[in-house]
């Protein structure tokens, strides 16, 4: 009996590109928040020069507005990346993936020096998540459409998919 379920959309990025790329970005990922915090030190000083600059400027930009953007800038990657190899139809899945990872880097960082576990923090790397997911979920049936797109598996990526073939070259009759 044939499933009532949708046929997943294909990914155009292959499975062999997006592990190792999650995996670089997991690890960077886990540099940026399970490092002590003092060794980011000097980077903090630069963003505070640059808040104080904006300010004097007449931008009203706090450091803790910031940090709350970079924490939902930092997990969108995951979304994307999570997203095209679970696929974008299953991003409740992406989210609670998203969800379990933050927790773990949160309560990780309760046994490291100079960090500070949030409920913050999880809340908007999901919500990082759950844009990058959507971000996908939008873009990935535009990008599958574009005008000299193939999908695979269709008869237009394979030229001789669809088309009927002599008898005796397959030993049977013809298609």
């Amino acid at each position: 009996m044939p499933s009532s379920a949708p046929s997943p959309v294909p990914s155009p990025v292959p499975r062999r590109v997006v592990v190792p790329v999650l995996v670089g970005y997991l690890a960077a990922v886990a540099a940026v928040t399970l490092t002590p915090g003092r060794t980011h030190d000097g980077s903090l000083g630069v963003v505070r020069t640059v808040l104080a600059w904006l300010t004097d400027r007449g931008v009203p930009l706090t450091f803790e507005a910031l940090e709350a953007v970079a924490n939902v800038v930092m997990f969108v990657p995951f979304g994307v990346l999570v997203g095209l190899l679970l696929g974008a139809r299953r991003w409740w899945a992406v989210v609670l993936l998203a969800l379990a990872t933050s927790v773990t880097i949160e309560t990780v960082q309760r046994a490291l020096p100079d960090r500070f576990p949030t409920v913050q923090d999880v809340v908007l790397n999901t919500l990082g998540a759950a844009v990058g997911v959507a971000a996908l979920a939008w873009a990935l049936p535009r990008v599958l459409r574009r005008p000299g797109r193939t999908r695979p598996g269709s008869a237009s990526a394979d030229p001789g998919r669809g088309q009927s073939r002599p008898a005796a070259a397959e030993g049977g009759p013809a298609r």
